[in-house]
């Protein structure tokens, strides 16, 4: 196989790990769609079936570290395709529960493990095929999260006015079957003895760590505790984002379109600091990024108009959806490709906690102070505070770490 053939695999690879982001995640967040047709039928409070995504986001982060371990020791194929496979039956077993606990099981629990499965193991095989245009191939991975608002969502919201909420879920989890399964049989693991395999590793750390040393450096914890701020500060303002809207006096529907266009622009932004992260580097993408969030979600403190919020669900969109991938670039770069599955799982697994305390402590605000001041100002500051933490990541290699390993 040549160079060029070699090299287009790659893209599949990509392609494969864009689609389980979508189908993975998408299923996940289309509980927003849901909601209020599960609760109207069932009698179950919002409260409750809400609960459900909390579920979702707490499952997913706990399950990352698993299988990105898995991946780095079976291959990343049997990983996404087991994982394809509970997605479903968590989709399948959720339209049939009778009880509001069955449906937290079998929607939060299974479906956050199987979405766990696809994000930190194909964003490190996609680094893994693709060097050139690394940032970029992670940023197209990390794209599925944002077109999902646009594919299954409104598909779930068709299904469910032509039917019901139990064949809409149905459906979709027979849709996650038929389109994953195939496609984790195009992952294939990255060439070795290759061009591929030796353009990776000449730019790989010389440091081979084991993941003890890993997860104790200073740069794990730096990107761990960042990517935890930074879902933090941005996943309150999304999650209430059309509430926040309502509460300023726009129709409900007017309302959603404003979510829609942050979601577009999120997918946007991914492609764009993502080709900015490969002539600049990641780093400093990821700070500037992490900056215009921030100072994004203060921007909702002066904001009311129609027009005000489309502008700044552009800008905060592109923020936010921008500096996803580019962690998974930074735990490339600097852990190099043998335990990035591993790590990055782990890195991940604290963003998940960032993404569930969000919603909560919106939903937390609102209760207590009838409105969302408090959440903006708070996230701001978080949103700072991931700044700073991401400023003071560092390249430098652990010489105590070798040192200590050749004494053992």
């Amino acid at each position: 196989m040549s160079k060029a053939a070699r090299f287009d695999y790659g893209w599949v690879v990509v392609g494969a790990g864009a689609l389980m982001t979508c189908v993975g995640f998408g299923t996940m967040l289309s509980l927003a769609v849901f909601l209020q047709p599960i609760s109207d039928a069932m009698g179950w409070s919002r409260a409750g079936v809400s609960a459900a995504a909390t579920l979702d986001f707490l499952c997913m982060g706990f399950a990352a570290f698993a299988w990105g371990a898995l991946s780095d020791r079976f291959g990343t194929r049997i990983v996404v395709l087991a994982g394809s496979l509970l997605l479903g039956l968590g989709l399948v077993t959720a339209s049939q529960a009778q009880s509001l606990w069955q449906f937290q099981l079998c929607f939060g629990v299974l479906i956050g493990i199987a979405a766990g499965s696809f994000y930190a193991p194909m964003m490190a095989l996609a680094s893994a095929w693709i060097d050139k245009h690394r940032s970029l191939a992670v940023a197209l991975v990390s794209a599925g999260m944002g077109v999902s608002p646009l594919t299954v969502a409104p598909s779930a919201s068709w299904l469910i006015t032509a039917y019901d909420w139990r064949f809409a879920m149905l459906v979709i989890g027979i849709a996650a079957w038929v389109l994953l399964i195939p496609a984790s049989f195009l992952v294939r693991p990255a060439p070795q003895g290759t061009n591929v395999a030796m353009t990776t590793a000449a730019s790989a750390p010389q440091t081979e760590w084991t993941v003890a040393q890993a997860l104790r450096t200073p740069q794990f914890i730096t990107l761990a505790l960042a990517h935890f701020a930074c879902c933090a500060a941005h996943s309150g303002p999304i999650f209430h984002m059309v509430s926040y809207a309502m509460v300023c006096g726009i129709a409900p529907l007017t309302a959603v379109t404003v979510y829609s266009l942050a979601g577009f622009s999120g997918l946007g932004g991914r492609l764009l600091l993502g080709v900015l992260a490969d002539r600049l580097g990641a780093k400093p993408v990821l700070v500037g990024g992490l900056l215009v969030q921030a100072l994004s979600i203060a921007t909702y403190l002066a904001v009311a108009q129609l027009g005000e919020f489309y502008a700044l669900s552009v800008v905060f969109g592109l923020a936010y959806g921008g500096v996803m991938p580019l962690y998974a670039v930074l735990v490339r770069e600097f852990f190099g490709a043998r335990i990035m599955g591993t790590v990055f799982g782990a890195v991940s697994a604290f963003a998940s906690l960032g993404m569930a305390l969000g919603p909560w402590a919106g939903g937390y605000v609102f209760d207590t102070f009838h409105g969302y001041t408090w959440l903006h100002a708070g996230s701001f500051a978080i949103g700072l505070a991931a700044v700073a933490v991401a400023l003071s990541f560092s390249t430098k290699r652990q010489p105590s770490l070798d040192l200590g390993r050749a004494a053992a």
